[in-house]
């Protein structure tokens, strides 16, 4: 430890310190919103939807009259959205995940508390009494640059905050989705059972009278079972989506018997134009945002970790000294102490190098994060015209002609120039058409989800349903065979 003499001046530069540590100190404060601001602006800017956080019965309570206003109509998916963003309790977590970055920044912004510290030493011939003030020096030093980097994680906290709002907005809309379309299902299977019961019916009929052979009756009878078994299954299906909505949005008690619509919505008129798909996915996706900003932050870290690298801490220490010697002899003195640690054995070439590996492993991230950004735009908006087309083609063409073979087929058996089997087929055909594009519709309103996802952020998952929808036309489609 090296010890410097008192020199003139030393108590005013110490108070002139302590002044300047407390006027730093008053700058810092916590935003009036925890830094709701960057998530409700994403929120209504991506989503057309409001954010809030419930820190308070005020808000609780607005946020509950919200959901029940909601929840007393027929559930859409833009309200499944707004109750998710309201009423989620994992997206709650999430904004307290907030409040909690933005306490770590405005500490990390803070200069450091100087230390205070008073030693009384006594012996039978003198009174030794000396008072310190230790700050440290190189925290001061560096404030500027560590409030840069704790301003800049704390946007990246924001950022995350508004990620994980996009991505509870989407699955609310997936789950809402899926469990429209199973209810859906679930009536159309319920008519085709009914019809098949009756053809087994009939088919078991017209065998006591010797008009059907065995070979007929067991094929009515085995598709009558089959469709039973696919509509139990439908329905267990029908209730479990019935349960993801219900997680999604964070509902329980009396608020879980919300109702659904009978069908999906209507397909739009037109799809959407998305010409430059990845250029808009590389603006707005937000996780993109998020590894550009640790990019930057790591860059700022390299530059500090780069000019510190030789000094692990620095303090200085503002002393004054009052003695007391036998004889009621006094003296009074002062001085500043200065203490660092020598660099012998560390030289800081570790932390540089590995600061220096963590901003390129974070550059690397992200050029790895734009790849797939662009491509997972471009996915998405193929999957979403090819699910709109595929759509379309059932609603405008396969229904129709469906439509009219079904009244076709009617005309001739009401001529009897066609058996009551034929009749049959030709409704098991209409059904699984009916089925295939009930599946088709929802896969491409599942599309539209990912599709938003893709470009703003929030997470893209697979467009299909979760229980085999195609093992269930499968279904009958073997058993037409």
């Amino acid at each position: 430890m090296a010890s410097i003499p008192h020199v003139q001046g030393g108590r005013a530069g110490l108070v002139a310190s302590i002044l300047v540590t407390l006027l730093l100190a008053g700058c810092a404060a916590f935003s009036s919103d925890a830094g709701m601001e960057t998530v409700r602006g994403v929120a209504t800017t991506e989503l057309r939807k409001d954010a809030l956080k419930i820190d308070s019965e005020t808000a609780a309570a607005a946020s509950r009259a919200r959901v029940r206003s909601l929840l007393a109509s027929t559930l859409s998916a833009d309200a499944a959205a707004q109750i998710a963003l309201l009423n989620n309790g994992g997206l709650q977590a999430a904004y307290n995940e907030l409040g909690i970055a933005e306490a770590a920044a405005v500490e990390a912004s803070l200069p450091p508390n100087p230390a205070f510290s008073i030693s009384r030493l006594s012996t039978p011939v003198e009174l030794d009494i000396e008072r310190r003030i230790v700050g440290d020096i190189l925290a001061l030093a560096t404030l500027p640059a560590r409030a840069s980097i704790a301003a800049d994680r704390f946007l990246q906290a924001k950022l995350r905050a508004a990620e994980e709002t996009l991505r509870v907005a989407a699955e609310a809309r997936r789950s809402y989705y899926r469990a429209v379309a199973s209810r859906q299902l679930v009536t159309f299977l319920s008519q085709a059972s009914s019809a098949a019961e009756t053809a087994a019916k009939l088919a078991r009929e017209l065998g006591e009278t010797g008009a059907m052979n065995k070979l007929d009756q067991a094929r009515e009878q085995a598709f009558y079972v089959e469709i039973a078994t696919q509509l139990a299954a439908a329905r267990q299906h029908a209730a479990s989506e019935r349960e993801a909505l219900i997680r999604s949005l964070g509902l329980w008690g009396s608020d879980a018997a919300f109702k659904l619509p009978e069908m999906l919505p209507a397909l739009p008129r037109r799809p959407r134009s998305l010409p430059a798909v990845e250029v808009e996915a590389l603006r707005r996706r937000v996780d993109l945002q998020i590894a550009r900003i640790e990019v930057d932050t790591l860059a700022k870290s390299y530059g500090l970790t780069n000019a510190t690298r030789f000094i692990n801490l620095i303090d200085v220490a503002g002393v004054s000294r009052t003695q007391r010697e036998a004889g009621g002899a006094r003296g009074s003195g002062g001085g500043v102490e200065v203490e660092l640690q020598a660099p012998i054995f560390d030289f800081g070439e570790a932390r540089v190098r590995q600061a220096g590996e963590s901003y390129m492993q974070a550059v690397n991230r992200l050029a790895e994060k734009a790849v797939n950004v662009r491509s997972e735009a471009r996915d998405a908006y193929r999957a979403y015209r090819s699910g709109y087309d595929i759509a379309v083609r059932y609603r405008d063409q396969a229904l129709p002609l469906r439509q009219t073979i079904t009244e076709e087929t009617m005309l001739r058996y009401g001529a009897m120039q066609i058996d009551v089997f034929t009749l049959l087929t030709e409704a098991r055909q209409r059904l699984a058409v009916n089925i295939a594009a009930i599946e088709a519709q929802r896969d491409f309103w599942l599309a539209s989800a990912n599709l938003d996802a893709a470009v703003a952020g929030g997470g893209v998952a697979p467009a299909g349903g979760a229980v085999s929808p195609a093992a269930m036309s499968a279904s009958v489609t073997t058993a037409l065979e």
